[in-house]
């Protein structure tokens, strides 16, 4: 899973993104806590496994790691061994951990909106009901961008050209059927218009989008707000909402200019539904124990993630309504696995 394919959407909505390869394997096993460090009270384990659903270097392996490495640093486990099986957003490496490690008191497995879009589209025979959330970690959020001399000067501009025509509004993003197609689906709907009728033009790389929005190919870019910052502090580019639910980067939230688009593409942990529930609790505390580590606050900062915790019925509720959301939208925008 690229860089650029790890992002976002949904409180509310969810995306599918559908590439990688199939990697399997023990791909690092972490330094255990140095000698002498005090214990947490309630440690979780001498050793944990954690499940990474996608290839090294995407956002799941990177929070995966970094969960890992706080819980280290938190005392809550002495060490711990990362497993990477990428592919098809993330649902190979959900059988996967499913079939092996359904049971396994030691195991977890990352997770996120990607996924819960992979299922809504694929509707692959090991679904979400194999497993269950521990808790969210993380949300990202989506960032609308126009060229500095587009005369879409707002997020209301750009619902009455969308509502007028929304075929002559073509929308630059990541891969077809992803989260920022996804995202541009749902802003269509809450515009007024038909979302099958949206112009979408997928990309591989930011780059792609950056160019298409500069070049006039594309009105509209939808991506990561890392993807943009460069162009936009240039003045070259001009962001005129965010899918967040307040202001986020200093750009105005697109739900507080009057369209009801918001989503966040959340990162999560999950176990098995053979986990009991009072390890399910061990591994709760665990896990929010490494939360509140200065080691995973620094890695929060570095890369401008946002912490978003959430565990229990919330996020039970949360996940449900967002694999909801995808299914209609995989329909309304007619996309195909």
């Amino acid at each position: 899973m690229t860089q650029f394919q790890r992002r976002r959407i949904i409180t509310g909505l969810t995306a599918a993104a559908l590439s990688g390869a199939v990697l399997p394997a023990w791909s690092q096993t972490a330094k255990p806590a140095a000698p002498g460090k005090p214990k947490a009270a309630n440690k979780l384990a001498a050793k944990l496994r954690i499940v990474i659903p996608a290839n090294p270097g995407g956002g799941w392996d990177q929070t995966g790691r970094a969960l890992g490495t706080a819980m280290i640093s938190a005392g809550v486990i002495d060490e711990v061994e990362y497993e990477n099986k990428g592919g098809k957003g993330g649902t190979l490496g959900l059988a996967h951990y499913a079939e092996k490690y359904n049971a396994d008191a030691n195991t977890l497995l990352m997770g996120g909106t990607v996924m819960v879009g992979a299922v809504a589209l694929q509707k692959p025979a090991v679904d979400l009901s194999a497993i269950q959330p521990v808790a969210r970690l993380t949300s990202d959020y989506l960032v609308m961008v126009v060229a500095a001399n587009s005369p879409i000067k707002s997020v209301s501009d750009l619902t009455v050209s969308m509502k007028a025509n929304l075929k002559g509004v073509p929308v630059a993003g990541g891969s077809a059927g992803g989260v920022d197609h996804i995202f541009a689906g749902v802003f269509a709907r809450a515009a007024g218009a038909n979302p099958e009728d949206l112009n979408y033009q997928p990309f591989a790389s930011g780059v792609d989008v950056v160019s298409a929005v500069l070049s006039g190919k594309a009105a509209v870019g939808i991506s990561g707000y890392s993807e943009f910052s460069a162009q936009l502090a240039g003045g070259q580019l001009r962001a005129i909402g965010v899918s967040s639910r307040k202001p986020s980067f200093g750009i105005p939230a697109i739900r507080e200019q009057g369209v009801q688009a918001e989503m966040s593409n959340w990162r999560a942990v999950f176990t098995g539904k053979g986990v009991s529930a009072g390890r399910q609790t061990e591994m709760l505390e665990a896990v929010r124990l490494a939360t509140q580590h200065d080691a995973w606050k620094t890695t929060l900062k570095q890369n401008h993630w946002d912490a978003s915790w959430m565990a229990g019925k919330d996020l039970v509720n949360l996940i449900d309504l967002d694999l909801t959301t995808a299914r209609v939208m995989v329909h309304l925008l007619k996309l195909k696995a």
